[in-house]
């Protein structure tokens, strides 16, 4: 350990403590000074950890969880970045404060969730054993571009590890196809044809036409946007074969999913404790991560049924008549909460908050996208919606031109109003925030109800 790390790692924890005296999460800037100090930090501390990182579009943190659950219920010893700072900075915040003064990490397996993004940065100091590629969607275009440039992005990281077991979802064809031209081994998760009604055609397409040839992809099956049997008429390039493929969703539950798993041949009988279809592709990724990492089979199935969820993620709160935070941050994400609400048979309250600031994505005009004119086939469940948020006025409109009349539209932008509202209604509520919105918004919650910071 050189004398340039050690100072970086003492700067570092010197930082956080600091953070957390002054009620900061202190998740991302100690590290971004640490490694001013000591570009290679991650590295270095890195070298002794058995790590698996998850990336992708959406389902980094669900999916996360679902694998810290599978590692604690088999007794490893491990830690991960679970305040969601997935950019180096975090990253390497993390690995300092498991490490000793003089640089020994005190844990042996680390659970990593990294932004694309970044990933062409941290995978090559990593070095992990397994990544976890979710799904790829259009997502903050003013950061990432097109989608397949988020797609380039995940290539050139994974590049620099050869060594790591890629787990990727068989039915999103911009992630299959990472396994097209790289030496890595490759297992795939998804859902397989006759597990869930198919769509006639994708609502949402962020993939219309074959990675290699560009000619228009035909569909066996859709399960949505664009995740589904995908084949290319003229190159032949089509859906994998799923290692571990949904089979059956026996039932979707407004508190979970049962499931019936093919794994490697064998069939199981696997409880998610969370709802929603996206939540099903999460399942499936983080059993196939967790297994490959070395979790019993059987642990990483029952890990399923058991995690908690991550912060905002159907996070639950005893608000009202009960509230669920949903974040939401495209299109294809936003639809498929959408779809969870159009399940709700009971009367609900939706709360809607947008803003746009650089951790959201500066351009909202995705929300013209999303499928908001489902809300009008709720009429007589939807009891009121709820608009909040920088940008509250454009949902407004956004929501009014999807067929709900202005006059069943409230604006609220305080916070603590909003809440104070909220805790006076006996009906569930349903909060649909974008990243910032929803940090600030839940903080004011957790005021009002109790819970866990989000960096707990």
């Amino acid at each position: 350990m050189t004398f340039r790390a050690v100072l970086a790692i003492l700067l570092c924890k010197a930082l956080r403590l600091f953070s957390r005296l002054v009620h900061r999460g202190g998740t991302a800037m100690p590290g971004r000074y640490a490694l001013r100090v000591c570009p290679d930090l991650l590295a270095i501390l890195a070298r002794d950890v058995r790590s698996v990182a998850i990336t992708g579009t959406n389902g980094k943190t669900t999916s996360s969880r679902m694998i810290e659950e599978a590692f604690a219920e088999q007794g490893l010893s491990y830690f991960a970045n679970r305040s969601g700072a997935n950019l180096i900075s975090g990253i390497t915040t993390e690995f300092v404060m498991n490490c000793t003064p003089g640089g020994r990490m005190k844990k042996e397996y680390a659970v990593i969730e990294c932004d694309e993004a970044a990933a062409r940065t941290v995978f090559g100091q990593l070095k992990p054993r397994v990544i976890v590629v979710t799904n790829l969607f259009r997502d903050q275009l003013d950061r990432y571009g097109e989608v397949t440039h988020t797609l380039e992005n995940i290539r050139v990281a994974v590049q620099g590890a050869p060594g790591a077991l890629l787990c990727l979802n068989a039915d999103c064809s911009l992630t299959s196809s990472l396994a097209e031209d790289l030496p890595n081994r490759c297992v795939f998760f998804g859902i397989d044809k006759g597990a869930v009604p198919s769509r006639e055609k994708p609502e949402l397409s962020d993939a219309t036409h074959c990675i290699r040839c560009k000619t228009e992809y035909e569909y066996d099956y859709i399960s949505y946007g664009h995740l589904g049997g995908f084949r290319c008429p003229h190159c032949g390039y089509a859906r994998h074969e799923a290692d571990y493929a949904v089979t059956d969703v026996v039932e979707q539950r407004a508190d979970g999913s049962s499931l019936v798993m093919d794994i490697r041949g064998t069939k199981q009988l696997v409880e998610v404790n969370l709802p929603a279809l996206y939540n099903v592709y999460n399942a499936a990724g983080a059993l196939a991560a967790a297994v490959e990492m070395g979790v019993d089979l059987p642990v990483a199935i029952s890990a399923l049924g058991r995690f908690q969820c991550g912060f905002g993620r159907m996070e639950k709160f005893d608000l009202g008549g009960g509230a669920r935070i949903m974040l939401v941050k495209n299109p294809a994400g936003c639809n498929q909460v959408l779809e969870f609400l159009q399940n709700i048979k009971e009367k609900f309250i939706l709360v809607v908050c947008l803003n746009d600031r650089p951790a959201d994505g500066t351009d909202v005009s995705w929300i013209w996208d999303a499928d908001f004119e489902a809300l009008a086939g709720m009429t007589g469940r939807l009891e009121q919606v709820i608009v909040s948020g920088d940008r509250a006025g454009d949902m407004r409109v956004r929501i009014k031109y999807a067929g709900i009349s202005d006059a069943f539209i409230q604006e609220e932008r305080d916070y603590e109003a909003l809440v104070d509202k909220l805790e006076k209604t006996d009906k569930p509520i349903f909060i649909m925030p974008t990243y910032t919105a929803m940090l600030d918004l839940r903080q004011v919650v957790i005021r009002h109800c109790g819970g866990a910071e989000f960096w707990e």
